[in-house]
């Protein structure tokens, strides 16, 4: 049942369903009602609900300092971008407080790279059909669903997208005025689609060959996702420029940008800036995440576990084929297809006291905790067995006309 008659702007279309307290892979209603969360935030709680390390590293710096604002050094600001900038192709993080605003920054430098150059003309940006790059007026532009942007104006200029994998348009989209290419290496809200490694690599052979910017939008895939500390290691090549949000503050909004010395060059003293980007309180957590997810073993964990459950899903679509089309993904990013309307598989989930989240191209997200142990897994794969057994059971009680029992 959808929530109604609240004071909140009606943005969202809620569910009659409120959490008091989360631990680890599991949340509790005020009842005691336990549900195991497969959403997690929608891939922000990496490491699950109220993480003691997590925990501590925000109550510590909360006793000290909360903001002081971007006019001063922050030491555990530049304690993170080091670490970032160590584990990735980057050497330069730019702090935010949320995915659109990281992704914000990327397209600005984009263009400010271009006009540093003396080609100030060189400001429009290649995208994809199916991609979600936020909510702000640039990001729906850039994302391009009608959804989005009806009802909001005129749509923001510097964006031509091209369908997905269509390498003749994408060739064809480039001009004089092209300045970049923004990718997720894998869409989220457009169903989980994975783009293969050797079309990342043709893109970086491009934008090179074009003189132009490659752009990654890891919001969602990055901080572990997927196997890998980031998305574009498995293609093995390098954006210029990375967006970050969701995971890296595992729960506490922030997000950042990253990109080499060469792509930020245009971006100078007052050409950008954030009130609360970066933070203490988030920088602190920030950098309690990377003290977990780079912590020895835990990536080759997620792999372990991505096998397992992507064998386990590989199985129940064989035997509920009037349920489950294809499964997608990568490392704990994980995407039903469904025959059925992907909200019908999340409700009947819901019934096992299980959560998951929609996605494009009729998809069901998996997205558990990078850290969720082997049992509990199994225990949620036990719940989507049972509940595409409900599905079919329905499907084939229409089928003969009857009712199920």
């Amino acid at each position: 049942m959808v929530l109604a008659n609240s004071a909140l702007l009606p943005t969202f279309a809620r569910l009659d369903l409120a959490f008091e307290r989360g631990e680890g892979p599991w949340l509790y209603t005020a009842s005691g009602e336990r549900y195991l969360d497969f959403v997690s935030g929608i891939a922000v709680n990496v490491v699950g609900h109220a993480h003691p390390h997590l925990a501590a590293a925000l109550k510590a710096q909360a006793d000290k300092l909360w903001h002081t604002s971007n006019l001063f050094k922050i030491p555990e600001g530049e304690r993170l971008a080091s670490r970032l900038t160590s584990a990735s192709f980057a050497d330069t993080v730019f702090f935010t407080n949320s995915g659109a605003e990281a992704l914000e920054c990327a397209i600005k430098m984009a263009r400010k790279y271009h006009a540093a150059n003396g080609q100030p003309e060189r400001y429009r940006l290649i995208t994809f059909e199916g991609a979600f790059h936020g909510r702000t007026l640039a990001t729906i532009a850039a994302g391009g669903q009608k959804k989005y942007l009806e009802g909001f104006g005129p749509k923001v200029e510097g964006f031509d997208q091209v369908p997905f994998a269509d390498h003749a348009a994408l060739q064809a989209a480039i001009g004089p005025e092209t300045a970049g290419i923004l990718i997720e290496p894998i869409q989220g809200e457009g169903g989980v689609r994975v783009v293969p490694s050797q079309c990342l690599r043709g893109l970086r052979d491009l934008c090179d060959q074009h003189g132009l910017l490659l752009i990654f939008d890891e919001v969602q895939t990055g901080i572990g996702r997927t196997g890998n500390l980031f998305s574009y290691e498995r293609s093995g090549i390098a954006p210029d420029i990375m967006a970050l949000a969701k995971g890296i503050g595992g729960g506490f909004p922030m997000g950042a940008c990253l990109a080499t010395i060469e792509a930020g060059k245009g971006m100078v003293a007052g050409s950008h800036g954030s009130t609360f980007g970066g933070n203490p309180l988030a920088m602190a957590v920030g950098n309690a995440v990377l003290d977990l997810v780079l912590a020895e073993g835990f990536l080759q964990q997620v792999g372990l576990l991505s096998l397992i459950a992507r064998q386990r899903l590989a199985e129940i679509k064989d035997m509920y084929p009037n349920v489950i089309d294809a499964v997608r993904g990568e490392g704990l990013m994980l995407g039903i297809k469904t025959h059925v309307a992907n909200s019908e598989v999340v409700s009947a989930l819901l019934r096992q006291n299980m959560l998951a989240v929609g996605a494009g191209d009729n998809v069901v997200r998996l997205l558990p905790p990078l850290n969720i142990d082997e049992a509990t897994l199994s225990e949620g794969l036990n719940r989507i067995e049972r509940a595409c057994a409900d599905i079919d059971a329905d499907i084939k009680a229409k089928l003969i006309g009857g009712t199920k029992a």
